[in-house]
């Protein structure tokens, strides 16, 4: 990949805020810095936001949101079909750009930009199916209309580690069901966000419908947005702990709230799994975007019978990963995104192991440029280590062995968390009672990854409320009216 690419496609990307259809600069003269997290190297600096412009966005959201909450849905559903459109033509600025800021390997870059993508094609063929009801009351006294209605101005949080298809999945929906939306991305990963600003600017969307803070405080920014009274809808995805903060400030307005938090996904192999299968999906469910999602396999939960095989196949595969900066050919593991990652990995790595845990592979930060750990697999990992309660972030496989099914399902629930599961067994009627045992939002069933557009994604317990995606995502965004009217007989 040429510097002269990279650094064309830099200085294109916007370095201001966008609120009501333009491009300004922050209220304060201090900016984001944004780092390269291969390199450590500073790759652009743009708008700091300060409180004020952050309700400077929310004041052009309120205003545009009558006239976009009335636009009819056949037009909302055109233009993300048409950012849908140019997100193709720029789906290689756009993975580049992603590689850039974030770290992540090029090739998983491009398949967040498939991902992404579908949330503006499906949200653009579901804006139209939005339905209510009508009908005669059970007295035959009247007649009930239920109608949806798009809930209002909404502030949307993303994190850095999908940088773009956190944002579809938000925006997308937002749109579709007529609400304007105030977006705040994350402070490690702006630029990706900026760049969709710009897309949807060309694809047609109108000035004050989508709007973009970029900030350093963002605490002092989100919650003036979060406590006005025009404000109708808060999304957040993110850690647990801050979405429990922003629940208590949500709660004063009684907001509508869409929380994905954090995740400590189990991964169930039984003794009568595929290997070869069930190894392919630990990779996938593992390593993908560096371990750096809350989706990512957390505990891997082995029968004792083949948990020295598993160790020792998936042992093999981590050893065979290419590693470095994500624009280079051959790399399979990125960097960290930052040193707090690298550290975090490492302690959990060297508690477990104190606590008697076999390193089979890795278990140290990476001795070059930018902040990468070395892709890891520890196994006989001992019950009451940090590894097992605290969601890694990072490519650090740790394999629990289990001797029964119910000792599985224990391990498994053992925990606040019920994001995501992984089961593999060939025996159908204990992959129905997986689905029905595991306290998890979502399960795959034989395969590593689950997240589709068209899927409800979310959790139970202290991962999160509400849903993104399917049929549901859009209803998040949706408030419902009941009317009665006089029998028109009577």
């Amino acid at each position: 990949m040429s510097e002269n690419r990279e650094r064309d496609l830099l200085a294109a990307v916007p370095d201001s805020l966008f609120i009501g259809g333009e491009w300004r600069r922050g209220e304060r003269e201090s900016t984001v810095k944004v780092y390269d997290p291969a390199t450590g190297e500073l790759i652009k600096e743009i708008a700091d936001a300060s409180p004020a412009d952050g309700i400077a966005a929310l004041d052009a959201a309120a205003t545009a949101f009558e006239t976009w909450s009335r636009t009819p849905s056949r037009q909302r559903a055109e233009i993300l079909r048409r950012a849908f459109d140019l997100l193709q033509e720029r789906k290689e600025d756009f993975a580049l750009l992603m590689t850039l800021e974030m770290g992540k390997p090029l090739a998983e870059a491009r398949g967040e930009v498939a991902y992404g993508g579908e949330f503006l094609r499906w949200f653009s063929e579901e804006t139209a199916h939005v339905q209510g009801r009508y009908g005669a009351n059970p007295e035959g006294t009247g007649r009930m209309i239920v109608s949806q209605h798009a809930v209002g101005p909404c502030f949307l949080i993303t994190p850095w580690n999908f940088p773009l298809a956190m944002a579809t999945r938000k925006i997308a929906p937002a749109l579709a069901a007529g609400c304007t939306v105030v977006v705040k991305p994350a402070e490690l990963t702006p630029l990706t966000t900026l760049a969709f600003a710009k897309l949807l600017e060309d694809a047609g969307v109108p000035a004050g419908v989508v709007n973009v803070i970029t900030t350093s405080t963002s605490g002092a920014v989100s919650e003036p947005i979060i406590r006005d009274p025009r404000l109708r809808k808060l999304s957040f995805t993110g850690s647990t702990p801050v979405g429990q903060r922003l629940l208590e400030q949500a709660s004063q307005g009684v907001l509508r709230t869409s929380m994905e938090l954090g995740g400590n996904a189990p991964f169930v192999v039984f003794d009568d799994a595929d290997l070869d299968k069930a190894v392919d999906g630990a990779i996938a469910a593992k390593f993908r975007n560096i371990g750096q999602a809350c989706t990512a396999a957390n505990r891997f939960i082995v029968h004792r019978s083949v948990a020295d095989e598993f160790a020792r196949r998936v042992t093999e595969r981590v050893e065979a990963f290419g590693i470095g900066r994500g624009t280079e050919d051959g790399v399979t593991i990125g960097p960290l995104i930052d040193d707090r990652a690298v550290a975090k990995a490492q302690s959990l790595v060297a508690d477990a192991v104190g606590r008697g845990a076999s390193l089979r592979t890795g278990g140290s930060p990476i001795d070059r440029p930018g902040t990468f750990f070395e892709p890891t697999v520890i196994s006989d990992v001992p019950a009451g280590s940090d590894i097992l309660r605290e969601e890694i972030f990072g490519p650090v496989l740790a394999i629990v062995p289990f001797d029964d099914e119910d000792d599985a399902v224990a391990l498994a629930n053992s925990t606040e968390y019920g994001l995501v599961s992984y089961v593999y067994t060939e025996n159908l009627a204990r992959g129905q009672r997986m689905i029905e045992r595991l306290e998890t939002g979502m399960m795959g069933l034989n395969i590593g990854v689950v997240s589709n557009a068209a899927a409800p994604f979310g959790g139970w317990k202290l991962s999160g409320l509400g849903r993104e995606g399917g049929a549901e995502g859009i209803h998040e965004y949706l408030q419902t009216k009941y009317t009665l009217t006089p029998d028109p007989f009577a």
